[in-house]
């Protein structure tokens, strides 16, 4: 049984069309692929069943469409163990994204976000004020912006801990990043939002902007955790990536469940490095993420959780209160 504080996902759920080529095609360039199949997806739905899967007690909030695709997405998530009292059915098509891989697992994608753009303030409420403690709030950018800040500020005056992924990388306002424990990009999001391509100096601008804590993940180089206290670096587990469409989903979904189990920051991140690592040795962005079962073995088999180490004192110009742990919060 689930225990621990919640997790709230509000956010987007999408239907994944992913095709396989050995190389992805340059502009104007026709390729052959050699597969092609679907699979439920959407950054939100994405966290929510993997931190459901590690064992947290998840609430789903979004938007379908009254479609198959919005059925097969619901019906999924209720499997996984996800509640779903909070996703609405709306008359715009389900959220697709349109996704090819190559041989080495890179990727690319193209969100349409189709009944994702229907969520707004009353279903951010509905989805805060039904939850029975306050816990851990994963948010992402594949909903409209009104809807994430609205989330913010009212998540914030009601004591939940806030983890904001920054995808796509769209601008933040500089009122909301203080009211964020965690923004978590990837290195190109962290370079669109601070205009750096040195995660330690991405990081750094993110905090003088008032971040609490930026967690900058780096594919198989890991992840970079920074807040006014420290910096740690957090070493990937070597794996041989055959899609590496969920990894953030998979890292973040994993950090959101270890956090609720009362972990601290340096276990929670060891935790999600081996969620994602193993999220990248399967197809599929839902169909990737592990279970509890399945990550402690991973983790076994590779020798052992693979901790941060410290990566030097923290980026930020001065250190103070305004950190996540100095907070007393993760």
């Amino acid at each position: 049984m689930a225990t621990g504080k919640p997790v709230l996902v509000i956010g987007s759920l999408n239907m994944d069309l992913v095709a396989r080529c050995e190389h992805l095609p340059r502009t104007g360039q026709s390729v052959f692929g050699t597969d092609f199949f679907t699979a439920p997806g959407g950054k939100g739905a994405n966290q929510a069943v993997a931190a459901a899967r590690l064992g947290a007690r998840v609430t789903m909030a979004g938007c379908v469409g009254n479609d198959q695709f919005g059925h097969e997405l619901v019906v999924g998530l209720q499997r996984d163990g996800v509640r779903c009292d909070f996703v609405r059915t709306v008359t715009r098509p389900t959220g697709t994204a349109l996704i090819t891989i190559d041989g080495q697992g890179a990727n690319t994608i193209v969100v349409i976000s189709g009944a994702n753009t229907a969520c707004d303030e009353t279903l951010v409420d509905s989805a805060l004020t039904g939850a029975d403690a306050p816990g851990i709030l994963l948010l992402q950018h594949e909903i409209p912006g009104e809807a994430n800040a609205h989330a913010i500020r009212a998540a914030r005056a009601a004591g939940w801990i806030i983890v904001l992924n920054p995808a796509p990388a769209l601008p933040v306002a500089p009122a909301l990043l203080p009211l964020i424990d965690v923004i978590a990009p990837n290195e190109t999001e962290a370079e669109a939002l601070t205009g750096s391509n040195d995660p330690r100096e991405a990081a750094r601008r993110l905090l003088k902007q008032g971040a609490r804590a930026a967690l900058i993940t780096l594919g198989e180089e890991g992840a970079l955790y920074c807040d006014a206290d420290r910096a740690l670096h957090c070493p990937a587990i070597a794996v041989q990536a055959v899609d590496t469409t969920a990894a953030g989903d998979a890292y973040l979904g994993a950090l959101a469940a270890s956090l609720a189990e009362g972990h601290g920051v340096t276990d929670s991140l060891g935790f999600a490095g081996a969620a994602a690592g193993l999220a990248v040795t399967r197809l599929g962005a839902q169909p990737s993420l592990g279970t509890r079962e399945e990550v402690t073995a991973f983790i076994e088999q590779s020798g052992g959780r693979h901790s941060p180490v410290i990566a030097g004192a923290s980026p930020a110009d001065e250190t103070g209160p305004n950190s996540a742990m100095s907070q007393g919060r993760p």
